[in-house]
């Protein structure tokens, strides 16, 4: 009657209300970026979790969240007292290292395959050292999110006791689509639960490997440089390149075989991409190279390293949704 289309206000109206949503979520992208890591914290202690769970019976959910936090604080603390030592120990002969008289000439004849790495750090020693005051700034700015470390694990023991209760009343909106809603979050607490086992796994074969062979091929500080590689590899394309770097650099100036590292570090990452993440990762979280370094530069222009570390997780969400709506669309225009 007054020339309004009611169809096309109905997706007007849907599309306003998605753009409030992603705006809304970009203003308090920082809390929803600390949720989204206590969900993740939730999913790698999920399986411990649900083991204890079962043998204890559902009643007993308080005492098996109770164990299995103590569990893994127990593999933690026993992680950090085995390798603390070690570590300790390497990272004052490091600083001595550096410290000592001439390790600057020595930086300055740095070269990687004949390029003078070295001298080109010398002739821009200006703006390094005028760059050190906002690095420091980003790392007191980091340190001062540390509580953190205590908020994470609070949020994902409450998101693993009242999980089923959320997805329940979630469940419960949709009323018309409530089939396919509950099949799609079925398949995505499954993806996430193989990502976070894949994940885990993947930087315990970093830890393991660059311990063992490092050490065979005599280059120094080698379980230092293990320790920096295993938590760099929970953020995508980035942290790995970070470590390989620290690692070669570390071995120029130390004097041990570069040419040899820079081949273990090219041929593991090549049977971590291609034959270990395959295998550890199902058909639903596997991407096609070019998407993972499309997310991993378009996560860290939206949101810095904390874009890098959760584009993986987000894409294959997404990819997991679009075939779930390929699915449903094909089955629906299908004939019976």
């Amino acid at each position: 009657m007054i020339g309004i289309d009611m169809k096309t206000a109905r997706y007007t109206w849907t599309a306003a209300l998605v753009l409030l949503l992603l705006f809304i979520l970009y203003q308090i992208r920082q809390t929803f970026f600390v949720f989204t890591i206590a969900l993740l914290f939730a999913y790698l202690l999920y399986p411990l979790f649900d083991a204890i769970d079962r043998r204890l019976g559902s009643k007993a959910r308080i005492t098996a969240l109770a164990i299995t936090y103590l569990l893994v604080l127990a593999v933690i603390a026993g992680f950090g007292i085995f390798i603390a030592g070690h570590v300790g120990g390497e990272a004052g002969q490091l600083a001595a290292q550096i410290r000592r008289p001439g390790f600057e000439d020595q930086v300055r004849h740095w070269e990687i395959f004949r390029i003078p790495v070295g001298e080109q750090i010398f002739t821009h020693y200006a703006e390094i050292v005028g760059a050190i005051p906002s690095i420091t700034f980003k790392v007191l700015a980091s340190l001062s999110n540390a509580i953190y470390v205590v908020v994470v694990p609070i949020l994902s023991f409450f998101i693993l006791k009242d999980g089923r209760m959320i997805r329940g009343a979630f469940l419960e909106l949709l009323d018309g689509s409530r089939q396919a809603a509950e099949d799609t979050l079925l398949d995505a607490h499954t993806l996430l639960l193989q990502y976070m086992r894949a994940l885990l796994f993947l930087c315990l074969a970093t830890l393991v490997s660059f311990t063992i062979v490092l050490n065979l091929m005599g280059v120094p500080y080698a379980m230092l440089l293990a320790s920096i590689a295993f938590p760099l590899e929970f953020i995508p394309l980035v942290g790995p390149l970070t470590a390989g770097a620290i690692i070669v650099g570390v071995c120029l100036f130390s004097g041990a075989h570069v040419t040899g590292v820079v081949i273990f570090l090219a041929l593991y990452r090549v049977f971590q991409d291609y034959v270990l993440s395959p295998h550890l990762m199902s058909k639903g979280v596997e991407l096609h190279p070019l998407l993972i370094m499309f997310g991993v530069f378009a996560g860290g222009e939206i949101g810095g390293v904390q874009g890098i570390f959760l584009s993986i997780p987000v894409l294959a969400l997404l990819r997991l949704l679009y075939h779930r709506l390929r699915k449903t669309r094909i089955l629906t225009l299908t004939p019976p």
